[in-house]
């Protein structure tokens, strides 16, 4: 059965569908990308083969990551404590390349928090990693916790990220996990999901 319906509620159904368009009679260009949609956050828990300390060094390793996560071109580190670090990182990600410094918050071995702080690609971001005790009769194993958060600036960025956020969030995760497999061989069991959330 075909419902009719008015032309503005026509034209407002048009521009869900089609997210930039001018609505005649209106003075507005509706994007309908607000702050509240421009934001990600990706989420899980994961159980895998590698103890907390393991992990805790590969997450930790700034320095390295050029070397090891594939959107990752260049990475900087200004200075370290036991409980700090400052660093810098390219990103690249056709067709986005751009540079950003994070403060770097450590907790050996459980705990790592990194937030931007330049300001220039990203209105936020937030990543955390927490790893917590395995499986007690395996102790080469730990669980991973995984926060990332982040909004751009810019609304480009913005709609290439609702495209690709999960793939790049996923690619870099398994770049953490086989590093560790680099460095520490094969893992003690088979890596689990054990929740999983991404909006």
């Amino acid at each position: 059965m075909w419902k009719i319906i008015g032309r503005d509620c026509f034209l407002r159904n048009l521009a869900k569908s089609q997210p930039e368009i001018l609505l005649p009679n209106s003075r507005l260009f509706f994007t309908f990308d607000t702050i509240a949609n421009r934001r990600k956050v990706y989420e899980k828990k994961k159980l895998v083969g590698y103890t907390e300390e393991q992990m805790y060094s590969v997450v930790s390793d700034v320095e390295n990551y050029e070397n090891f996560l594939p959107w990752c071109k260049k990475s900087f580190v200004h200075g370290r404590s036991e409980t700090l670090l400052k660093g810098d990182l390219v990103i690249g990600f056709p067709p986005l390349t751009e540079k950003y410094t994070s403060h770097v918050t450590l907790e050996k071995p459980n705990y790592i928090k990194a937030e931007c702080v330049d300001g220039r690609l990203f209105n936020y971001m937030l990543t955390m990693w927490r790893f917590s005790r395995g499986l007690k009769d395996i102790p080469q194993s730990c669980v991973i916790d995984i926060h990332v958060a982040f909004e751009f600036k810019s609304l480009v960025h913005t709609k290439i990220s609702n495209i690709f956020f999960d793939q790049v969030v996923r690619q870099m995760e398994d770049a953490f996990i086989r590093e560790a497999q680099n460095r520490y061989g094969l893992p003690a069991i088979r890596a689990h999901v054990l929740g999983q959330k991404s909006s």
